[in-house]
């Protein structure tokens, strides 16, 4: 994994969050490039895991999943192993040391009532280091933070890589290959049409149609993950917002706008709005919550805690940390 991209890495790496199965092509089209230099600068990243490619299931297109955002205090000096052994879950999405180095944010695709009871009532309860939690389902979380491309692309370069996005569709029905293809593509997400054929026992043709209904049925959101800071997000935070429920759809839906933002969904729980803030600084996190949270009348509380760590993110397990 590399320390430190140049511009042009930083850029390309911005397309591919933006668009994480866009062609080399496409992705030399909008920053202006060669596709020469785009797979020259690109297939490195992939190669050494700076970037990697997956998908994300939508707990909402998946009836038995229960999505739970957990704030887990440990004692400081098994914080590390606890993140890790959460990390090492297959039912983790994020894993993330914040604050003062007391207290884990993990984010859980829970298979079930069964497994959600098992960890809060067996699980957590066992573990010495834990001392407390808070969980809050996940109620609806709003997609148009996906985009976020650390300021690196332009509106019009963005539409570059997406000039006529095809609107969503109704989820299609289960299919005998979904499985198969869903694996596939949470190991890597960019594996040819080819590769995912074999995998699914199918044609590339159908597996491609069938990527497409199943992200534009939004039941799989394709993502690349990589290290922010070499993106010059070197201030992470997870916001903790209780909004009046009159305005929870408005408050929400204007701050998944903003370009600083990665995530944001309604939850249950104290705070009934989470948001995953990537900005310059904390001179740039101080502005977000003075210029952009401030003039927000429907909150009414909210608790900002930096991200010192991040253990796993989008299901893949950071081997750095």
């Amino acid at each position: 994994m590399r320390q430190a991209l140049d511009d042009t890495e930083r850029r390309i790496a911005a397309a591919l969050l933006a668009s994480p199965r866009a062609s080399w092509r496409d992705v030399a089209r909008c920053l202006g490039l060669s596709e020469r230099t785009v797979v020259r600068r690109a297939a490195p990243l992939y190669a050494d895991g700076t970037l990697r490619a997956t998908i994300v299931r939508n707990p909402a297109r998946f009836p038995h999943l229960i999505p739970i955002a957990l704030r887990v205090r440990c004692r400081p000096n098994k914080i590390r192993q606890v993140a890790h052994a959460l990390a090492r879950r297959t039912d983790t999405v994020w894993v993330d040391i914040l604050g003062g180095g007391d207290e884990i944010s993990s984010v859980f695709f829970l298979d079930g009532p069964e497994a959600r009871n098992t960890l809060l009532l067996r699980d957590l309860p066992a573990t010495d280091a834990v001392g407390s939690w808070t969980a809050h389902t996940l109620l609806r979380v709003f997609p148009t933070a996906f985009r976020w491309t650390a300021g690196l692309l332009s509106p019009e370069e963005l539409a570059e890589l997406d000039p006529a996005p095809t609107p969503p569709t109704a989820p299609p029905a289960p299919l005998g290959i979904d499985t198969a293809l869903i694996t596939a593509l949470t190991e890597d997400g960019r594996a040819t049409y080819t590769d995912l054929a074999r995998r699914a026992d199918t044609t590339a043709l159908t597996a491609r149609r069938r990527l497409d209904a199943l992200v534009r049925g939004h039941v799989l959101r394709l993502a690349t993950e990589v290290d922010l800071a070499l993106l010059g997000a070197h201030a992470e935070a997870l916001l903790w917002i209780a909004v009046r429920p009159g305005a929870l759809r408005e408050t929400a839906q204007t701050l998944s706008f903003h370009p600083q933002v990665r995530f944001c969904a309604a939850t249950t729980g104290p705070a009934n709005l989470v948001v995953a803030l990537a900005a310059t600084d904390l001179d740039a996190l101080y502005t977000f919550l003075t210029d952009a949270v401030g003039p927000l009348e429907g909150i009414t509380a909210i608790d900002t805690t930096p991200l010192l760590a991040t253990v796993k993110r989008t299901g893949l397990i950071r081997h750095s940390s």
